[in-house]
């Protein structure tokens, strides 16, 4: 049999051509069958492959549409954010930029400014020595105003008080003459040095001597000096009780003119037979005050605001009351310049307070007992011995005034000199007891006379008093450091100048005692 059938037999058809049969036929279909359905079931797998490949290849399609998109997106991000970066960028460029427009144009204007600076500086610098060298001026022309008007008045108020004091005595009428003519003329002083007062304050040149001052001793003197004037006021002035052993950091001549001012001004402006209470108290630890208080009109704010303000005298300008107005603005600056405070309360219609705060000085201080009245009698004492006053002065009219100072004392004879040069050859001629010296002579001054005298051995020993219308501090404080005896400012007081004569003709025997015995220890040591 071959595949065919099962015998092998061949079967033909009607042309000959061999068959099949039936049952090779049905396995033929069979097998046709089978074919065609795995041919079938093969297109089927066929198909489904070709589907999971195509949905596979339209998944990948999809991915990589996902992942296009992705980076489209993703580009797309990183081109928002390379965008904003770059805008961001712009921006900061662009503030960077602005900034430093700015800052080019702050330099160009702090260059500017630095020039402007230099410039103010320099102008002020330029000011500054203007107002130094205005200043110095000032003080220069003040100075020498002082000295022209303190030598007529010198000789105004020398004269007027010898008429008051002469033999026989002035009438009732001539007396009062007098008074005006001594009252103005102190008056007038007072102004001149009122002036000058604020004239160095305000130039700086005001030197102040800072040491420990009594209270007691200057509040003493203040009282000596003020109970005149308040009595002839119709004032009570009461000084109430402290402690003796308190003392200030101050200038003991300054501190005096600073409670003067303070006094006066409560006696000036007071009520009529009113009162004025001085009082000190330890405000603190550290401070003393004295406070001194009136029973005046009292100010008002607008006052009060105007009170330490040069030349302005409240609305008191056609009062009767005479004054510059400074006198308050000096004292402010002293007290300052001590190291103080000065302050005042006031009451319209009851009065003002004004008060000053010092510095207390640790160290307790005895009070020296230094009491001598301002205008106390001349202590000098005449007798038989001769004494010899020797005046170097280039002045007539202050000349005759010594001359009729000591003319009434017969023990004392005056020798005269017009310029420093003659009075240094008279005086070593002469060897008088005291020598009165004038600054402002023509050749050498009275501080080259003074000095020559004191280089020789003979007339060294002699006090010499200055008599000088330089009476700037300056002035006065130059003249004792060069070895003056007393420095008496003109117009001069006749007490004080006999004073002075008193003092310096005491020391002028102890001199001459002490040059004596020199004397014999040269003779002893020359045998």
């Amino acid at each position: 049999m071959n595949r065919y059938g099962r015998s092998g037999a061949s079967v033909t058809d009607a042309s000959g051509q061999p068959g099949v049969t039936r049952h090779g036929k049905d396995r033929l279909q069979h097998i046709v069958r089978g074919g065609d359905r795995r041919r079938r079931e093969s297109s089927v797998i066929d198909d489904e492959v070709a589907m999971l490949k195509r949905e596979k290849a339209a998944q990948v399609r999809e991915g990589e549409a996902h992942l296009r998109e992705g980076a489209a997106t993703s580009r797309e991000q990183e081109i928002r954010v390379a965008e904003a970066i770059h805008a961001a960028s712009d921006i900061h460029m662009t503030m960077l930029q602005q900034a430093n427009a700015r800052l080019v144009t702050t330099t160009i204007e702090a260059q500017q400014l630095a020039e402007q600076v230099e410039a103010t500086k320099a102008e002020l610098v330029s000011a500054k020595l203007a107002a130094e060298k205005a200043n110095l001026a000032k003080s220069d022309f003040l100075s020498s105003m002082s000295h022209e008007l303190r030598s007529p008045l010198n000789a105004i108020l020398g004269f007027a008080q010898l008429l008051e004091t002469s033999n026989p005595p002035p009438s009732d009428v001539q007396n009062a003459r007098l008074q005006q003519i001594i009252k103005a003329g102190w008056f007038l002083l007072e102004l001149i040095n009122e002036i000058l007062d604020l004239a160095v304050v305000e130039s700086g040149k005001l030197s102040l001597s800072l040491e420990p001052v009594p209270l007691i001793d200057v509040m003493r003197e203040c009282q000596s000096m003020i109970d005149p004037i308040s009595q002839n006021r119709g004032i009570q002035i009461n000084f109430l009780p402290f402690d003796h052993t308190w003392s200030v950091d101050a200038d003991r001549i300054r501190l005096k003119q600073v409670m003067i001012n303070l006094l006066t001004n409560a006696i000036k402006y007071n009520r009529e037979h009113g009162t004025v209470e001085v009082k000190c108290t330890s405000s603190t630890p550290e401070r003393i005050r004295v406070s001194i208080k009136d029973s005046g009109m009292g100010l008002s704010q607008a006052q009060r605001e105007r009170l330490f303000h040069p030349f302005d005298r409240l609305g008191q300008e056609a009062g009767a009351e005479e004054g510059t107005g400074i006198g308050l603005v000096v004292t402010k600056q002293l007290v300052e310049m001590m190291g103080g405070t000065i302050g005042m309360e006031s009451t319209v219609g009851v009065g003002s307070e004004f008060w000053v705060e010092l510095i207390r000085n640790a160290a307790p201080q005895a009070a020296t007992g230094n009491t001598r009245r301002a205008e106390v009698a001349p202590q000098f004492t005449e007798d038989t011995v001769l004494r010899t006053l020797l005046c170097v002065e280039d002045n007539p009219a202050n000349l005759m005034l010594i001359e009729h100072i000591i003319g009434d004392h017969q023990s004392l004879r005056i020798l005269s000199a017009h310029d420093g040069s003659l009075g240094v050859e008279l005086a070593r001629v002469h060897l008088p007891d005291v020598i009165l010296m004038d600054i402002g002579l023509p050749g050498i001054s009275g501080i080259e006379a003074l000095n020559i005298l004191r280089k020789d051995p003979a007339t060294k020993h002699i006090p010499v008093i200055a008599i000088s219308a330089n009476a700037m501090p300056l002035d006065v404080e130059r003249g004792l450091q060069a070895g003056f005896f007393r420095y008496l400012t003109k117009p001069i007081k006749v007490n004080e100048f006999m004073n002075a004569l008193d003092d310096a003709l005491k020391l002028a025997e102890t001199g001459k005692i002490s040059a004596m015995g020199s004397v014999d220890k040269n003779q002893t040591a020359q045998k």
